[in-house]
């Protein structure tokens, strides 16, 4: 791997303050004004540069107007729901790694209802040297701006099919082929699958690995697939599902869980109802976290390595940048069964 700073410089296309200047018939600093809170400048010519700056995609550099006139090399980084743990891990990692390779970091929360398109403007505004989306689906037309700036892009855990747009993400197959196995050697004769009914694109992937890894356990008349999709997701979708399990009458002796929070859920409404792992039924989740080595959880879980997944994301950044016409990358994070109590390596329960 090769360590290089993101290049920073411009492409010819560029356009530049001068140019707006031109183009509206004001001088440079009218333009410099026109885009600096509580500039001194009338209304009618404040319009002109903002017209002539939209006919020529102009994009002001807001680390220029910095005091010390340096530019910082900053990452933009796109998150959603930081309460989660999962996700808090990942924010952690991706923060310490970017402060490992000399960069600072942008972050912006995106909330329920907010605009992606509108985060990642204001990323280009700032010229920085990459942007790394954990939530959402970028829009083409920013993605091309961003590359016409030279600011390379890549997702983590997201299914993004745009050329030169880089995905990292764990390799959800080869986790929910490690769930199967697991409840299969532990007798399980009932096999449910939870997620969250508007799942997102990783939930999505480790279901289907999960159903094909269980296409030849099926051909058993005596073995059953439950596919439970919950109103809610998180701890509270878990929870819900795990009541909703019990008064419908059903009974299973084995479930795999799209996320580790959603298996703590779960297994707490079962016990609510006298229910408990190992001893009545297997239980598995997915992404290690904390809560999860708890004693009150000792979840079985899928280990998805954060620290790696930072470092692959910004390798993507670094490499991207020195070679902006490679096609699209899918950078596969290996994963592994971190077995716990709620689903004993080799126990025989059934």
């Amino acid at each position: 791997m090769v360590d290089t700073k993101l290049s920073t410089k411009n492409k010819p296309n560029v356009v530049t303050a001068q140019d707006v200047a031109n183009l509206a018939g004001v001088s440079r600093s009218v333009v410099s004004r026109t885009f600096t809170e509580n500039g001194s400048l009338s209304e009618a010519t404040k319009q002109r540069v903002l017209k002539a700056a939209e006919q020529l995609g102009y994009q002001v550099n807001f680390l220029a107007q910095g005091l010390n006139r340096r530019r910082s090399q900053l990452i933009g980084v796109v998150v959603a729901h930081i309460n989660d743990p999962f996700r808090s891990l990942l924010l952690e990692a991706l923060l310490k790694e970017i402060q490992a390779r000399g960069y600072q970091s942008m972050v912006t929360e995106v909330r329920p209802g907010d605009e992606l398109d509108e985060t990642m403007r204001r990323f280009t505004q700032y010229r920085v040297s990459g942007v790394i989306v954990t939530s959402g689906q970028p829009p083409e037309a920013l993605v091309k701006e961003c590359l016409q700036y030279s600011i390379p892009i890549v997702g983590i855990n997201r299914e993004i099919d745009l050329p030169k747009v880089d995905v990292v993400c764990s390799d959800n197959h080869a986790g929910a082929k490690l769930a199967a196995d697991q409840l299969i050697a532990a007798g399980c004769r009932s096999i449910g699958w939870l997620n969250y009914k508007h799942s997102t694109w990783s939930g999505l992937d480790r279901e289907k690995g999960f159903q094909s890894s269980l296409k030849g356990w099926l051909e058993n008349k005596d073995h059953e697939y439950i596919e439970i999709q919950s109103e809610r997701n998180g701890y509270e979708g878990g929870f819900l599902a795990a009541e909703q399990l019990i008064a419908s009458g059903q009974r299973l002796d084995g479930i795999f869980c799209a996320t580790a929070l959603m298996a703590c859920g779960f297994l707490d409404g079962m016990r609510k109802n006298g229910l408990d792992a190992p001893k009545d039924f297997h239980i598995i989740g997915f992404d290690n976290t904390p809560l999860t080595a708890q004693y009150s959880y000792r979840l079985t879980t899928i280990e998805h390595d954060v620290v790696e997944t930072a470092k692959r994301a910004l390798w993507c950044l670094e490499s991207r940048a020195r070679h902006e016409d490679m096609e699209q990358r899918v950078e596969l994070i290996p994963v592994k069964l971190i077995t716990r109590n709620t689903s004993p390596i080799h126990s025989q329960d059934s």
